[in-house]
């Protein structure tokens, strides 16, 4: 029997994609590790390849190196590979929505983000061996209904799994949505463009992390009587 190929993700589609610490071990360990793997976020969505390196002797050569102003003056003509709608970064795993812009970008960014990554925590931590489990999973998001509940099921996340409160949460992008902080990693027109206001955008996430909080809870009640 052949093996069936798994189906190429497609340009200007949006996909949930996520991933976890191999056997379920923490990924992030302290908020450098957080913030490395956030500036990573930023600077491997775009096709050039030597932006970390670049980013470091950035730092090296400034006292209060700045990502942003990194960004305006190396990154204006840089083609992306992908675009963030939201995120969410959790002590033994992430997920993204992401739009795939160049074709495999996906692909690309996550395997430049897994590598990048790895090295860097393996190295600091005196590891050898992978850190993630497997290849990233991917689901396509085919619906508006869809792309806007997911949204707030990623940007929500820490508090699905009760770790932090999602508005105040620092590793989410649910702050940037609320306008509580001014970070610019997100396209966010595709999910606000939907909504009169933040305040009824802020409405919506409240009773979809409500509805998604009880069916968790459901299934862990099913699992445990079963």
């Amino acid at each position: 029997m052949k093996n069936m190929r798994k189906k190429e993700l497609a340009e200007n589609e949006y996909y949930h994609v996520y991933n976890r610490g191999t056997e379920k071990r923490k990924i992030f360990l302290d908020d450098s590790d957080y913030l490395r793997f956030y500036v990573s976020m930023h600077l491997l969505r775009y096709d050039r390849i030597d932006l970390m390196d670049r980013w470091r002797d950035y730092c090296k050569s400034k006292l209060n190196a700045n990502l942003d102003a990194f960004r305006r003056s190396n990154l204006r003509k840089e083609k992306r590979l992908v675009e963030f709608v939201s995120y969410c970064l959790n002590p033994n795993h992430y997920h993204f929505q992401l739009k795939q812009i160049a074709k495999k970008g996906i692909e690309k960014f996550m395997q430049k983000l897994g590598t990048s990554y790895t090295m860097y925590f393996n190295k600091k931590y005196d590891r050898n061996g992978v850190l993630f489990q497997g290849k990233f999973k991917s689901t396509h998001i085919g619906s508006t209904g869809l792309l806007l509940r997911l949204c707030v099921y990623i940007n929500c996340n820490s508090e699905v799994h009760g770790i932090a409160r999602a508005a105040s949460y620092q590793w989410c992008s649910f702050p940037e949505y609320l306008g509580k902080k001014k970070r610019d990693l997100c396209t966010k027109s595709v999910i606000m463009d939907n909504f009169n206001s933040r305040k009824d955008f802020s409405y919506f996430s409240k009773e979809n992390l409500i509805d998604i909080k009880q069916r968790k809870d459901e299934e862990k009640k099913k699992i445990f009587f079963e």
